[in-house]
């Protein structure tokens, strides 16, 4: 049997198949506004890969986990994450998983996840508060980061992304450098993730996962205001659907 992992966040929804223990087929759509929708779109796609819920144990997880109803069973984000950490590396680490709406930070020792903590959903420090700056600014993401790389001394106080919106529009109505503002966005998400982090205690390792784990500039800025080595993967953002098909090939065994 294949062993299949749903994660369905916020914002994306993450889709890891596991075969003998190999990675066989992942993909990734928009969530779009409806959680049920988007389990069926992912259904269908994996009918089209000849893979059915009676041909395979299927673990949900996620934001909208309880949204898939031919799951065999669904596992919270964190044991998913905790479980997958182990797809990408063999030590000891805190994840840093930037999600949509949360981060996500869990600290694992023996494969086995022993602390974790979640920001605020409307703080700074989430892939939806880059987005909504980034708008604000009429740029990409990846667009916004590659500004911040070239900029320098602005700091957004707010840790609401509605007021740090205001804040943002501000900084752009005084005529302040688009690149020094988008120093200022990506550097207070920075900051909140080590809040996050100092909470459990300085780590040697960490293992940032999420949509954004594959951006250069924030993995580079993470390594440098924690001290400590950050390492990802092109496929950081699947952690949480690996991690459910790595637990879903458990129970095939």
């Amino acid at each position: 049997m294949h062993a299949i992992g749903i994660d369905i966040g916020s914002t994306a929804a993450k889709v890891a198949v596991l075969h003998r223990d190999a990675l066989q087929h992942h993909f990734v759509i928009p969530t779009g506004w409806s959680s049920a929708e988007t389990a069926q779109v992912i259904l269908q796609k994996l009918l089209e890969q000849g893979l059915s819920p009676d041909s395979a144990y299927i673990i949900a997880t996620g934001y909208g986990r309880v949204s898939v109803p031919y799951a065999h069973k669904t596992i919270t984000e964190i044991t998913c994450h905790g479980r997958g950490a182990a797809f990408f590396t063999d030590r000891n680490c805190t994840i840093v998983d930037i999600g949509g709406q949360d981060t996500k930070v869990i600290s694992m020792e023996g494969g086995r996840v022993v602390n974790f903590t979640m920001n605020d959903k409307c703080s700074a420090g989430t892939g939806k508060f880059i987005e909504v700056m980034a708008n604000t600014l009429g740029v990409t993401i990846d667009d916004l980061t590659t500004l911040a790389a070239a900029g320098s001394g602005i700091t957004i106080t707010s840790m609401c992304t509605v007021f740090a919106e205001s804040e943002v529009t501000s900084l752009i109505g005084r005529g302040e450098k688009k690149e020094n503002i988008a120093f200022g966005i990506v550097d207070s998400v920075v900051n909140k993730v080590r809040s996050l982090c100092i909470k459990h205690g300085r780590d040697e390792q960490y293992l940032l996962t999420g949509g954004l784990s594959s951006n250069s500039y924030l993995l580079h800025s993470l390594e440098s205001t924690l001290q400590a080595n950050v390492t990802s993967s092109p496929l950081g953002r699947y952690a949480g659907a690996i991690g459910a098909a790595m637990l879903a090939q458990e129970r095939i065994h």
